[in-house]
């Protein structure tokens, strides 16, 4: 075999010394020291794979995942048969969303290492991302079968079990993760991120224990903190809660890059593009399909149940946050712009949008969901490629639905989410472009606010049925008893009859939420604006 430069650099390159005080930073966390080192050294060659995976995993880790993938891709084209590359890749991919090509990547892996466990564990995780359920628990028992002592291994497994509602199951998994890994701050997490249980004193002596360690992670710290929180915060403790909600947030965006005023400049040049002249320009573009309902809005604003409620019709199917929106305004833009686009442009991107969001679809039903709550700033591209797509914006209270963003860590994205004045900030532009496309596309979204919801079930899902061309079925009502899988946060609330256990929660943390009073501005004093 050639020994060329990258072979070598595979062979070699972790024994040069740059590159091992890289891996050495990368593996403690530090990245800021590690990356100037990587640029420096792959000035000087920039064929040495090994350090162009650390680069990509560097980009990974601030979830800068566009270019990880490029650099993984360019890794490989240097050396095809680098296989950690390959299982980077594959992991890089499943983090954006797109685990089907994760899949398929996973899959050249098992043909030349199929023993390797870890590629297995990532392959039952993507897996579950595009509706395979039960090959991808299948798969966790076959991999802890062998890995029995993998912590984090169990922990997986314990989010799928919580996927199918299986929570008796998920919780023992969890437990089993932490007799293995007791300072592993994500596994406390994933048990508060349950929201339905509530933990015990020994539990807060054991967060607490391994917060007080010197050695864990930057990570493992801020998923105790924000599991610490939950726990004081169910025991009416807010200054305990809201301190450790507060240290959570700050250690996570320390690590996130996010600008509020990017997002502000995104839905500006939104409002100037979309104009009635534009849309009455392009009448009859986009694809002749109303199979999509997209469900839009803030996180943790209601989005989880109004799909819940939709897909216990008989004509409804629930999928999941599908990525494809994004993938494809970022295909516009560089196909010369989406204001560039021909009537034949437009409708072959709404036909890719359905040819690849069909994977997600496991049944016959003629509608189904993609709820992506990001999606609120595309309402106007989907407009144009799906014109016949229905859009549901799920709207709740902005103290109630930006504090409960606060006290919420996200597995990735979000990251406007961990500072409260960002949060403000993205919910009064978020309203704004809402606003907007009320103003230029009128009717086109139909808007359920949260707490007419609870307080209304079956006015507000008749209507909702009524906006979607369908008729009434009791099963919408009974959204509980529906056993589909949930892949959100709110995965074992929506399996409890409507409540308002949620309404207000806000309230007992008032003294310390004036800098998300302060950003929001009129949005909270108007609410419910546009109603």
């Amino acid at each position: 075999m050639s020994s060329g430069p990258a072979q070598r650099s595979i062979a070699n390159g972790i024994r040069n010394p740059e590159l091992m005080a890289a891996a050495l930073a990368l593996l403690e966390g530090r990245l800021h020291d590690a990356e100037p080192v990587l640029k420096a050294h792959l000035k000087r060659d920039p064929f040495d794979v090994a350090a162009i995976r650390m680069l990509a995993e560097l980009a990974a880790r601030i979830e800068r995942y566009r270019d990880s993938e490029m650099l993984l891709r360019r890794a490989l084209e240097l050396a095809p048969g680098f296989l950690a590359a390959r299982s980077n890749l594959a992991t890089v991919l499943h983090r954006q969303g797109r685990s089907g090509e994760a899949v398929e990547e996973l899959e050249k892996l098992q043909q030349v290492d199929p023993d390797n466990l870890v590629n297995a564990n990532l392959k039952a995780a993507a897996l579950g991302r595009v509706g395979e359920f039960d090959e991808a628990l299948e798969l966790y028992e076959q991999v802890l079968r062998t890995l029995s002592k993998q912590p984090k291994i169990w922990m997986s497994y314990g989010h799928m079990l919580k996927t199918v509602g299986r929570q008796a199951d998920a919780v023992a998994a969890y437990r089993k993760a932490l007799d293995l890994g007791p300072t592993l701050g994500e596994i406390w997490w994933s048990l508060a991120n349950l929201k339905t249980l509530q933990f015990d004193a020994a539990d807060i002596a054991a967060m607490q224990s391994a917060l007080d360690r010197d050695g864990i992670t930057t990570e493992d710290r801020f998923h105790l903190h924000f599991a610490l929180g939950k726990a004081h915060e169910d025991r009416r403790q807010a200054e305990q809660a809201f301190a450790h909600y507060a240290r959570g947030n700050a250690l996570r965006k320390s690590l996130l890059e996010y600008e509020a005023g990017h997002t502000r400049a995104a839905v500006d040049q939104v409002k100037s593009l979309y104009t009635p002249d534009f849309f009455g320009a392009r009448s009859g573009y986009g694809a002749d399909a109303s199979d999509p309902v997209f469900i839009i809005g803030m996180p943790r604003a209601g989005s989880t149940l109004i799909e819940q409620i939709l897909s216990s019709h008989s004509m409804v199917e629930g999928t999941m946050e599908l990525p494809d929106i994004p993938k494809l305004v970022t295909k516009a833009r560089n196909m010369g712009g989406i204001a560039k686009l021909s009537a034949d442009d437009a409708r072959a991107l709404g036909e890719q949008f359905l040819h690849d969001t069909q994977v997600q679809r496991k049944t016959a039903k003629p509608l189904y969901i993609d709820k992506l709550p990001n999606n609120w700033l595309h309402i106007g591209f989907i407009h144009l490629i799906l014109p016949r797509a229905k859009i549901i914006d799920a709207r709740r209270h902005p103290m109630d639905c930006c504090f409960s963003n606060f006290k919420q860590h996200f597995a990735r994205g979000q990251a406007f989410s961990y500072s409260l004045s960002d949060m403000g900030h993205y919910y009064a532009d978020y309203v704004d472009l809402l606003d907007h496309f009320d103003d230029v596309l009128p009717g086109r979204v139909h808007r359920i606010f949260h707490e007419r919801l609870i307080d209304d079930l079956e006015g507000e899902v008749r209507a909702l049925l009524n906006h979607l061309d369908l008729p009434f079925e009791q099963a919408c009502l009974d959204f509980h008893a529906n056993d589909r899988a949930v892949r959100t946060a709110s995965s074992e609330q929506v399996r409890r009859p409507i409540n308002r256990d949620g309404v207000g929660q806000w309230r007992a943390m008032e003294p310390w939420l004036q800098p998300l009073v302060d950003a929001l501005g009129p949005v909270l004093t108007s609410y419910p604006a546009r109603s």
